[in-house]
């Protein structure tokens, strides 16, 4: 235990040391931090914008990939609508086998030139007439029969917009639909006449559209293609064709509305990277995802920064330690001195040395002692003569007049026979005198100041009579609270020989309360008052003789000069209804 005291002794002189090297800790922690972070997020936000701008030149590849496509399938059904052959095919009435047999070789001679521009892609060619009529390069896509293919949906759509190629989604593994794929439709119509005569189906699975893309993504760089119903049609991840993905929707409509080059969001758990492009032809989008955390992996090595980061502040705070060290020694050494010497031994002086600034403090130390020594004698020669001089005001303080005509009215009741109530006048008196005299301590509690007080009310009601009553309300925990001696007499004094000059009699309140950490005491009377908002009025000296005669201005002096500003005394009278006397001071128990 008195080793580990020991150990708390030595470690409380090197309290500067400390502090400055845990403050040098802390402020190369933080800088190293700050920096780092700083580094990575500029790092950050530069990959971020240079690896959209490169992936935004991709999706327009991608994109291109697709309008070929589209001008492809276009560009077969332009030509097959405009085939006389095909036209014939899909509107001639009923024929017997042979010419049935010559029709189908016809068509199947015209339809692989005039689809010559499909041959680079896997599809399925399916021609539907309104004369119940079809023909197929292959079903192996869409395993459709003609029956289904008639009563679809997809042909009743192509029908009622005949001018609008249209692509479809499919994928039901419940109706045989085991691979993805998409169906583009257009109707067959007489470009003079307008009038439908047939529809071209091509068929075109969902690995075809990736193989648009495939080359562009990577671990961690997705590419989704998205229909505008929030489907997702096609993927490098195979396991997300056919889900619906409505918030991905929401942020790729959200991209092109306010023409974003990418922007942050989470996706299926992952805070990605998203760019999309509007596949208007197709009514899709081309959505582009990277992983955030991967593609910021390949960029920054977080680790590597994080142990370069330890080395140079373990590198930083040795030399700090040391540098720290070397400069607060001769100081802690100073203070080690300093706090050896015992109270009130102020000739200890200390030893001069070390470095500059230690040196100048050691000196002004030595210097401060030799002031203070010559400071105390004066102060002890002065703090007696001061004493001396209170004691002697307080003496002077007794106005003889009083004295004079308090005895005259106790001899007066003397010969008068009242007996007791002179003997109770000479005790008010006595006690009186004795706190004004005989106590030169310079506060006295409230319960000592309200008996003097009641004391000085009694011997004035003695002389004069009883027409002014006083009346006090004192707070019982502000007893023993402390106050200067004779702050509240003066104003007694005041209202019993000023206050009443005009009105025969009154009454007079003195409350003591408590407001927080602040003792108020309130002097109060319904005399005659004054108006404050003009010159006081200079009232003619009264022939009744006061007890001190210590004047407003200097209680008011005496409570700044004790307390402060904030203390002191506050005067509200209103002439015809009386005054308030309100004194406040800091509550203190003696």
């Amino acid at each position: 235990m008195q080793a580990m005291k020991r150990k708390l002794e030595r470690l409380k002189f090197h309290g500067l040391f400390m502090k400055m090297f845990v403050v040098l800790l802390l402020s190369i922690v933080s800088v190293s931090l700050l920096t780092s972070w700083s580094t990575i997020r500029i790092s950050e936000r530069l990959f971020m914008d240079t690896f959209s701008i490169t992936n935004a030149k991709v999706i327009s590849q991608i994109k291109s990939g697709f309008e070929s496509f589209n001008d492809a399938v276009s560009t077969s059904i332009i030509n097959i609508q405009q085939s006389g052959t095909v036209r014939q095919f899909l509107t001639e009435g009923t024929a017997d086998s042979a010419a049935l047999f010559k029709s189908y070789y016809s068509m199947s001679k015209q339809v692989k030139p005039s689809s010559s521009n499909l041959d680079a892609y896997d599809v399925d060619l399916l021609v539907l007439g309104n004369n119940g009529r079809t023909y197929s390069t292959s079903r192996s896509i869409w395993s459709v029969t003609d029956d289904q293919l008639k009563a679809s949906p997809l042909a009743k759509s192509v029908q009622s917009a005949p001018d609008r190629l249209q692509y479809e989604f499919h994928y039901d593994p419940d109706k045989g639909e085991q691979k993805p794929f998409i169906v583009a439709a257009k109707a067959l119509m007489d470009r003079t006449t307008r009038k439908v005569y047939g529809s071209l189906y091509v068929a075109i699975p969902e690995s075809q559209l990736r193989s648009f893309y495939s080359s562009y993504t990577s671990r961690g760089n997705s590419v989704v293609i998205l229909s505008k119903s929030g489907v997702i049609i096609s993927s490098n991840d195979s396991a997300l064709i056919g889900q619906e993905a409505p918030d991905l929707l929401r942020h790729a409509v959200d991209i092109q509305q306010r023409g974003l080059s990418f922007k942050e969001a989470e996706f299926m758990g992952k805070k990605d990277l998203i760019l999309a492009q509007d596949l208007s032809f197709y009514d899709m989008y081309i959505v582009n995802l990277i992983d955030k955390q991967w593609a910021l992996g390949q960029l920054i090595d977080t680790r590597s920064i994080l142990l370069i980061c330890v080395a140079i502040v373990a590198g930083a705070l040795i030399v700090v330690f040391f540098i720290t060290r070397k400069m607060t020694k001769s100081l802690t050494r100073l203070v080690k001195q300093i706090s050896t010497i015992s109270k009130y031994e102020f000739h200890h002086y200390v030893k001069v040395s070390g470095s500059y600034e230690t040196r100048q403090l050691a000196q002004a130390f030595n210097f401060m002692l030799d002031e203070l020594h010559e400071y105390v004698e004066q102060l002890v020669q002065t703090q007696q003569k001061q004493r001396q001089a209170e004691l002697a005001a307080l003496q002077r303080q007794i106005n003889p007049h009083f004295l004079y005509n308090t005895l005259a009215s106790i001899k007066i009741m003397v010969k008068q026979g009242s007996r007791e109530k002179a003997a109770e006048t000479i005790n008010a008196l006595i006690s009186l005198l004795q706190n004004a005299i005989g106590n030169v301590s310079e506060t006295v509690t409230v319960g000592q100041e309200l008996d003097n007080l009641k004391h000085y009310v009694f011997i004035n009601q003695v002389r004069y009579g009883d027409r002014i009553r006083v009346q006090y309300f004192v707070s019982e925990e502000c007893c023993e609270a402390s106050l200067p001696k004779l702050i509240i007499q003066p104003f007694i004094e005041n209202a019993f020989f000023h206050a009443f000059n005009t009105k025969p009699e009154g009454h007079v309140y003195v409350t003591i309360t408590r407001e927080g950490e602040t003792l108020t005491c309130e002097v109060a009377d319904n005399g005659d008052g004054m108006d404050m908002s003009g010159p006081r009025p200079k009232s003619s000296k009264s022939r009744r003789q006061l007890f001190t005669g210590i004047g407003v201005s200097n209680v008011h002096d005496r409570l700044i000069l004790l307390y402060g500003e904030p203390y002191g005394i506050s005067i509200h009278s209103v002439q015809g209804e009386g005054t308030r006397v309100r004194i406040r001071i800091p509550f203190q128990k003696s």
